[in-house]
């Protein structure tokens, strides 16, 4: 897959939207399943999801009987939990409702000997229904499935190389299932002003937590709610005075009022001529305006990108 259209594949939001929020709540309830059983990271680092080859998996789940992993596998449409004594068990990832969905995957957990349980309700949507009664969204499209996995690769490839050029504490490339986004964060350092909470579904606790320090974050989103498009986001927390209106590159990013971030439409990078290089350029553009702003230690936080192969020059 060598061209930008395979590479970075069209994903309109309102083509799969069905399929975009059934997902959602499908990684909901794998994520709730680790966040069960494992003990709590900082900034709630230890429920994410990583992209892999096939998909979305969890990292390993340890458990007083059994080491565990579940995936998403998104080539061959099959949600996999395989433990680390050679047991497996799969669900097909079809069109079923997020009730049928959730008993299938109990059903299989209980077949390896796994016990959980999960608060039902899911976080940061608005008007949630239980796991166990959503028989309304229930849509799945492997096409479009497969089309945003093969984003997220792209994605976590530019990410990725952002991250190698910060010295300072930076969060992984990982994937929040609540916000059903892929992110990196990088902080200061510095400790910053409890946040106001209020988001649905969601302990004010968990969001103090998770913004106890200042950051810098950016990530990308498949859309929905104030925007109908897929879209590269940043962000900083919290906002220094005058962020929103710092000049970021490329021309086609902005910031959005609504959302309180700057905005790349993801239909701006996949059509650019270098797409990796846009993505990039609003990455940084991005981290600058907002580490300027807030006055960060810059020399002492950052560093040239990685290299292959090649320690770090100190």
């Amino acid at each position: 897959m060598s061209s930008h259209s395979n590479r970075w594949p069209e994903l309109p939001y309102a083509a799969w939207k069905d399929t975009c929020t059934t997902l959602q709540l499908w990684t909901q309830i794998v994520g709730k399943i680790r966040l069960a059983l494992m003990r709590w990271l900082n900034h709630s680092w230890h429920v994410t999801l990583r992209v892999t080859a096939r998909g979305l998996a969890t990292p390993l789940i340890s458990t007083a009987t059994r080491d565990f992993q579940i995936e998403f596998d998104f080539i061959d449409h099959t949600l996999w939990i395989r433990t680390a004594d050679g047991h497996s068990r799969q669900v097909m990832l079809r069109p079923i409702s997020v009730a049928e969905f959730y008993a299938d995957v109990l059903i299989a957990l209980s077949e390896l000997g796994i016990t959980v349980r999960i608060d039902e309700t899911p976080n940061e949507i608005p008007n949630a229904i239980p796991f166990s009664e959503d028989r309304v969204h229930a849509a799945y499209d492997p096409d479009f499935a497969n089309r945003f996995w093969r984003v997220l690769l792209c994605t976590h490839a530019g990410f990725t190389r952002f991250r190698t050029a910060f010295l300072g504490k930076a969060s992984p490339v990982h994937f929040f299932w609540g916000s059903f986004d892929l992110a990196v964060t990088r902080f200061s350092g510095r400790r910053a002003p409890p946040h106001p909470g209020g988001i649905p579904n969601l302990s004010d606790a968990v969001v103090r937590e998770a913004y106890s320090h200042e950051v810098s974050s950016a990530g990308f989103w498949p859309g929905g709610g104030p925007i109908d498009y897929a879209a590269f986001y940043s962000y900083a927390y919290p906002a220094p005075e005058g962020f929103a209106a710092l000049p970021v590159r490329p021309a086609s990013a902005s910031f959005s009022k609504e959302l309180g971030e700057f905005i790349l439409p993801y239909d701006a990078v996949r059509t650019a001529p270098d797409p990796d290089a846009a993505l990039m350029e609003f990455l940084q553009s991005t981290y600058e305006a907002a580490a300027n702003a807030a006055k960060w230690d810059r020399a002492s936080l950052e560093c040239s990108v990685g290299e292959i192969g090649r320690p770090r020059a100190v």
